[in-house]
């Protein structure tokens, strides 16, 4: 019997709109830690899990777009702040769907507590799971659990 090593899972971490002023925009909500910083981090957790790891940041919902579909057949999962597109983005919602890719939404600010236009998400309803207001930090708590919960992402995606 030929025993082969299973693929390590990989993860895609997609960042929407002002995401790359991480560290300086607004500190006072969003903290002093740089997208790069994040991005570091997320990656070196990801592999001590036996996972790979790739990130993407775009101001441009297109180029979102476009990189959710490369994903198909080749991400096993999705970590997605869509920025300002939560509130907007019929069609990063459609590509998600499309793609068939269990996604965690994050949010570095807790948005329930911020103005109410942000408390609407086109996202939140067909997410695995959602994280915010845990700042930069969210972003490894989603990377921990998507590692650790394979198999539940995909239930919950219906595809066990």
């Amino acid at each position: 019997m030929d025993l082969q090593t299973p693929t390590p899972k990989s993860i895609l971490l997609i960042n929407g709109p002002n995401l790359n002023l991480l560290g300086t925009r607004e500190p006072h909500i969003y903290g002093s830690t740089t997208l790069s910083q994040v991005e570091t981090s997320c990656a070196e957790l990801a592999t001590s899990l036996s996972c790979t790891f790739a990130s993407f940041q775009s101001n441009h919902e297109g180029a979102i777009v476009d990189r959710i579909h490369e994903a198909r057949g080749n991400v096993d999962a999705i970590i997605i702040n869509p920025g300002a597109y939560t509130h907007t983005s019929v069609a990063i919602r459609d590509a998600l769907l499309g793609v068939a890719i269990p996604f965690i939404e994050l949010h570095v600010s807790n948005v329930h507590a911020r103005e109410e236009w942000r408390h609407k998400s086109f996202f939140s309803d067909k997410a695995s799971g959602i994280i915010v207001g845990l700042g930069v930090q969210g972003y490894r708590v989603a990377v921990e659990y998507v590692a650790r919960n394979w198999k539940a992402l995909n239930v919950v995606e219906g595809k066990l």
